[in-house]
Parts: structure tokens; sequence; C-alpha cells
């Protein structure tokens, strides 16, 4: 059966990255995957959380969230109390981002990482992680520009995907009608040399075999090997950022 958007099984959605998208942050990306777009925001902070404190390594840590309208009713905001939903993802983001890179580099700083959902047609979390890989080196380059960190902060690209199966069939990118349908979903999140940094999936209607799962992960190397390509060819293109900040104030 068709898929929705008229995509062969094994195609991706329409990846489009806008670097530099926000003024201020340290690094700022906006990434549309088909029809789910997400603000991407990176925050340098000279501190690291306390049980890190003296230690000379720095942290990664990330936020998530939906704006009210970006579903089709109005998603309300989490004032105080998240949801669960919303601490598995930042986790996840949080620990995909971090793999990325060599934290003994980036000495007693903090990324923090916003990823705001603008509007969510499946793949929020996948597209978070793409993108946020992306503002993180932005933010990066910055402080190797200013001396403050080796080049070799950076270990690895990072960008993730969903695959699932479909009306018995292995998909690659599940936008919403098939997310919200699928007998079988994966979140899967890769490094740029081929290794797994996470795989979340589950059976929602029926079992899966060794070999559909096989087929997955065959779907979800060849989509994200194409997310790197995207992200390298972002990235060289990208316009050039301002210096660090100097002074007391700069500083962060």
């Amino acid at each position: 059966m068709p898929r929705p958007d008229g995509r062969s099984n094994d195609a991706l959605r329409p990846v489009r990255f806008r670097l530099g998208f926000t003024e201020y942050a340290e690094g700022s990306v906006w990434i549309e995957a088909g029809r789910t777009w997400v603000l991407c925001n990176v925050t340098v902070e000279e501190s690291v959380p306390p049980w890190l404190k003296g230690q000379g390594r720095g942290w990664l840590t990330a936020e998530y969230a939906m704006l009210p309208r970006s579903t089709h009713t109005r998603t309300p905001r989490e004032a105080g109390l998240q949801s669960g939903r919303t601490k598995e993802i930042q986790r996840l983001i949080g620990r995909s981002l971090r793999a990325a890179l060599n934290l003994e580099h980036l000495g007693e700083r903090t990324l923090i990482v916003d990823c705001d959902v603008i509007q969510a047609d499946g793949g929020t979390r996948t597209a978070a992680i793409t993108g946020g890989y992306v503002a993180v080196v932005l933010a990066l380059r910055r402080l190797i520009a200013a001396g403050l960190v080796p080049p070799e902060v950076l270990r690895t690209p990072v960008a993730a995907v969903s695959v699932g199966i479909v009306e018995g069939e292995p998909r690659l990118d599940l936008c919403y009608a098939e997310d919200s349908v699928a007998e079988v979903d994966f979140n899967v999140v890769m490094t740029g040399d081929g290794r797994f940094v996470e795989i979340q999936g589950t059976a929602e209607g029926r079992p899966f075999t060794a070999e559909e799962f096989a087929a997955l992960m065959e779907l979800a190397r060849k989509g994200i090997a194409a997310l790197l390509e995207a992200q390298a060819r972002a990235l060289a293109e990208a316009p050039e950022l301002p210096p660090w900040p100097s002074g007391p104030e700069g500083a962060r």
C-alpha cells in the first residue's frame, strides 16, 4: 500500500537544515524532516554539575519540549512536573549527543541543548538528535576558533532515524500516520563510523522475527548514512559565525 506522502519504503522524508537560525545561541539549527520541524539551540556554560567539579571534563545535557500547537490539538505546556515521555526523550538526546564528543577535551563546561518541537509529524526525537548534533558542532567550532578547546573535542557525527513495520512492510522514517498504526517501530541512533548508540523498539501489534529486525536495521543504516551526508553538507556550507565573546560578560 502506498505511503501517505508517496515515498518508497526505503526513502527518507526531505531533510533541511537552517544554520544560525537564532541570533543569541552559541549554536542554533532549525531542522525540517518532512512536516516535523524542530529548533535546536545550544548554550555553553562555564560550569559543570557538582558531581563533575574538579575533574577537568565537561558535560552535555538536553531539554525537549513540544510547543502547544505543534500537534493537531493543543498540547498543554509542561509547567513544573514533566511527563515521563519528555524525561525519556531528553535523556535519549543527551546520551546520543554525548557519544559525539570527547568530554575530557571540553574542560569544565556544560553544553545545554534545547530542542523545541515547532510542528510534529512523527520522528521528533530523531530529528532533535540529528539537528542537535549540527547545533553542537556550530557551538564547538566557536570554542575551537577561540582556542578554548581542541578540535579533538569532536569525536564522531551522530544521527538518528525511525524505522518500523506498517501493514507488514518495513519502512524508513515513519511519519505520524504510519507511526500511529505501526506493528513494530524503532528509533535508531548511530555514529559516523557505523556503530549503534541506542536502539529503542517494541512490537505494538505482533512480535517480530530476527529477519525482520535485521531488515529494519539495514533500513536504519541506509537512512542514517544519508542523514550524516546531509549534516556534512550543511556544516560545509555553514556561514561564518561571530567570534566567541570576550571579556567578563562574554566568558559565560
